[in-house]
């Protein structure tokens, strides 16, 4: 099937690879090899004749094993392009969303039909055909409905459609409890379905079988699913495809042969994996031991003396459910328009922003729909409305959040300035729908440590709201301050969106960053930065606010101003009272900020890039950095259209050149290939002058070297340049800790955050279930259980008290509450320091620490990269 022009290219690659040093151990996967060949030079050339699971039966290997194989054999950075990765990526994807839906079908099936039904339902309707229907029918109409097909919850949404409508035209006698009740129950001209071999299924209309909805409010109740999406999911899309499929169930289940053609033709032309091959088992399609590891995850029960709970297994599917469920509950409580609150502030306002904040919403909620559509599908318009309409409702709760925190810090109600700016409305509604679509949009593939990409994953938003990602960048910190009930896993997604503005988004052509760094030089001349190396090892203050990033600087240097308006900017960090006509231009504090946090994400990368390297050589990290942070600071025009990563890479490369470290960059991109959140991309397709694109060596020679040739040479001479300080590294503000806290004073007492309960349908289950058994667990607001739990936590804070009184002996004053803890696991951990009155009992006085400590958890964290220096691995 190959053609002679893809034959012979692959053939040059296999000897290159042969010919590489160590390469393929010693050819002993020659076959593999060859096949990886053919894929790498088809996919290139476009001369894809063969699909991708016919390759992989050609040289008996698995969907796992040849991606790993792949990314073995790319000793050389052009061996596997651009074009090959992203192909990848996207079969990667679908494999990970495929895997898991089908783990998910083969339970749930097992949970509707009986394995062995009576012997009144015919051998055509054995679980096995019944189950190859179903697996066929949804195969195909998410291929024909989804234009993503790599989203995890649109698709599960879809088969929960086709498990509907199907159970609905299963005899009774095949199912269990509650469907077979349910489907018994739906009475056909006043007399009762018969279980007999189908009979009469072919009297029910189409429309009945469309209008009844019972069997689907119980799959939706049974997998946390949102009824009103999945009903409109099986109205929108589901119901319009069995129409243009042709599929028909007037006599019985639809025919298997029918879905299958139709199946084939697909699986044909999209030329990647025939999902057929999971009812099989077969051997391509089966992960490797960690993955399977992962999916089978069950939390350990606390006591075996215990009530058995059973819990359902956290899942890819399970836990996107959880994630959505947990932001619906969140938001159950807001409102689709402003509250009274709301409408007090703005009507605080010189120019009251009320209409032009809902024509805003409206306008982008138009916009918002068509463009989901585009990229879902036209049958989703309807759900993308819906997601939309969740943002809105977070929009507006953020937005009096923020507003009540200004008003509590500037003692101030008219933010007539910060209101009526359209730039910081748009930033906020789209970070609020952002949200939004990352809880909705988690791949089968993520895990706490990796974040795949969909279609609609970010920056797609900036796009559909016509945003600048430096823009967006602003009011991340801000809304993340403003709203604490945002799970762990959102403000890690936020996290990563900053630091993707941060890497590279922020510095495209175009971006306000490059103008807003053009007046910084402008304001003293040449010999003025965007922020000085001596500022790098000073706390980087996580005060600042919406307001002061959207509004600064605010005035002309040649105008006098008569005082501050009374406004959001109305700060003493943002706007003096007073300009003396003779006074330098307000420095932005957008820039500042910006330039800092640039600094300490550079020094990070740099330094776990170090580390995997040149630990031998701690002596040229200083170095490093120092060329690194010149050119960020002096040549930032580099950056333009260019990642973060690029410039550490050279930097360390032409220190080590300079300094006769042998260090090649193949060493370099192998070590960088193996870090977290990394694009191989990155070093494959470097800009090097205007709509030109080679390797990172190539960029390093014409462009990275000749600009600083001088500098990098200052390094081998008597008199290196001044080193650059050190950033001072604080806690990440917005990342929370896995571990536990620890009561003042306690003896081993410790408060963890609530974790996500695994089912939600009979609400927050109790976080006991979810933790380890071997300790003493305490749920507030909950029973304790048995007595001896009572005796035993008294007797721990007996011990506690002992301990004080000892310590007060010992030295004059009481001792303090430790500040900080470190622990063997992870990071530093904070403790409350609160007082209580002496009639409380030491009981109640723990508790009440217990409380206090879990709803402050998140306020201490965010205020905890003021002083601290603790580094901590993302």
């Amino acid at each position: 099937k190959v053609s002679e022009s893809v034959r012979e290219k692959a053939w040059k690659t296999y000897e290159s690879l042969s010919a590489a040093d160590g390469a393929l151990a010693c050819n002993k996967k020659k076959k593999e090899t060859w096949g990886v060949c053919i894929f790498i030079v088809a996919t290139d050339l476009d001369e894809v004749t063969f699909t991708f699971t016919e390759l992989l039966k050609s040289i008996n290997t698995s969907v796992c094993t040849f991606f790993q194989f792949l990314k073995e054999v790319d000793v050389n950075m052009d061996t596997v392009s651009t074009k090959v990765d992203s192909t990848v990526s996207r079969l990667k994807k679908k494999y990970d969303v495929l895997f898991a839906l089908y783990h998910k079908f083969e339970r749930t099936c097992g949970l509707i039909y009986l394995e062995q039904p009576s012997s009144e339902i015919s051998a055509e309707l054995s679980s096995v055909l019944v189950l190859k229907n179903y697996w066929i029918t949804f195969l195909l109409a998410k291929g024909k409905v989804l234009q993503v097909e790599d989203d995890l919850v649109i698709s599960f949404q879809l088969l929960l459609c086709v498990l509907d409508y199907f159970i609905k035209l299963s005899p009774p006698a095949m199912l269990k409890e509650p469907y077979k009740s349910s489907v018994s129950a739906v009475t056909v001209n006043g007399s009762a379905r018969t279980p007999r071999r189908g009979q009469n299924r072919s009297s029910r209309t189409a429309k009945q079988l469309d209008t009844d909805t019972k069997i689907i409010e119980i799959l939706c109740k049974e997998h946390d699913c949102n009824l009103d999406e999945v009903k409109n999911v099986y109205f929108t899309s589901f119901i319009p495809f069995l129409n243009s499929a042709g599929i028909v169930a007037s006599n019985g289940l639809p025919e298997v042969e029918v879905v299958l053609k139709q199946y084939d033709e697909l699986y044909l032309k999209n030329k990647d994996i025939d999902a057929r091959l999971f009812l099989n088992h077969d051997e391509t399609l089966q992960p490797d031991v960690i993955a399977c590891s992962q999916l089978e995850r069950t939390p350990l029960k606390n006591n075996p003396d215990e009530e058995i709970n059973v819990i359902l297994p956290q899942t890819p599917v399970r836990a996107a459910m959880n994630n959505i469920q947990q932001l619906i509950m969140i938001l159950n409580s807001a409102t689709d328009k402003p509250s009274d609150t709301l409408i007090m502030y703005f009507n605080n306002c010189t120019v009251n922003p009320k209409d032009s904040i809902l024509k805003r919403v409206e306008s982008f909620d138009h916009i918002f729909k068509k463009k989901f559509a585009e990229a879902v599908g036209q049958g989703w318009a309807e759900i993308g409305s819906q997601r939309y309409k969740l943002g809105v409702r977070l929009y507006y709760r953020v937005m009096e959040s923020m507003l009540k925190s200004e008003e509590e810090r500037l003692s101030v109600q008219n933010f007539s300035k910060l209101l009526n700016d359209n730039i910081f409305h748009t930033s906020l509604l789209a970070c609020a729908v952002e949200v939004v679509m990352a809880t909705y949009g988690r791949n089968a593939s993520q895990s706490d440590s990796t974040s795949a990409e969909t279609d609609l994953s970010f920056p797609w938003i900036l796009n559909v709201f016509d945003l600048k990602a430096f823009d967006f960048y602003k009011v991340i910190e801000s809304f993340i301050r403003a709203e604490p009930s945002l799970t762990r896993e959102m403000i890690k997604h936020l996290e990563h969106c900053e630091h993707r503005i941060m890497e590279s988004l922020a510095w495209q052509s175009g971006s306000p960053l490059f103008d807003l760094i053009k007046q910084s030089k402008e304001r003293e001349g040449q010999t003025d930065q965007p922020e000085p190396a001596s500022t790098l090892n000073m706390p980087l203050q996580h005060n600042h606010t919406a307001a002061d990033l959207y509004l600064s600087p605010v005035k002309s240097p040649k105008k006098k101003a008569s005082g501050p308006p009374i406004s959001a900017t109305s700060t003493p960090d943002v706007q003096p009272a007073v300009i003396p006509q003779t006074q330098k231009p307000q420095k932005s504090t957008s820039l500042s900020l910006f330039y800092k946090k640039v600094y300490l994400l550079a020094y990070r990368r740099l330094h776990t890039l170090f580390l995997h390297l040149l630990s031998e050589h701690p002596d040229l990290e200083p170095l490093i950095w120092t060329l690194f942070q010149h050119t960020l600071q002096n040549e930032y025009e580099l950056m333009r259209d260019r990642h973060l990563d690029q410039i550490m890479m050279c930097s360390m490369y032409g220190i080590c050149k300079v300094k006769n470290v042998d260090l090649r960059f193949k060493i370099i991109v192998s070590a960088y290939k193996e870090l977290c959140n990394t694009n191989q991309e990155t070093f494959k397709r470097v800009l090097i002058r205007e709509e030109q694109y080679d390797s990172i060596i190539v960029f390093y020679n014409l462009v990275f070297m000749q600009k600083l040739k001088a500098n990098i040479l200052q390094y081998a001479s008597s008199r290196p340049p001044t080193l650059s300080p050190i950033p001072h590294v604080p806690r990440s503000p917005y990342q929370f800790s896995n571990s536990p806290r620890r009561v003042p004073a306690g003896n081993n007492i410790y408060i963890s955050p609530l974790k996500s309960p695994y089912k939600f349908s009979d609400g927050f289950q109790s976080p006991t279930k979810m933790t380890p058994r071997s300790r003493i667990l305490v749920s507030i607001g909950e029973s304790f259980g048995t007595s001896e739990k009572f005796q035993k936590i008294n007797q721990m804070l007996c011990n506690s008290e002992c301990q004080l009184k000892r310590s007060a002996e010992a030295g004059a004053a009481a001792p303090k509450p430790l500040k900080r803890l470190r622990f063997d696991i992870e990071g530093q951990d904070e403790a409350d320091g609160s007082k209580h009155l002496p009639q409380e009992s030491k009981f109640q006085q723990k508790l009440a620490e217990m409380t206090s400590t879990r709803t402050r958890m998140q306020k201490q964290k965010l205020n905890d990269g003021n002083d601290t220096s603790a580094s901590e691995e993302k």
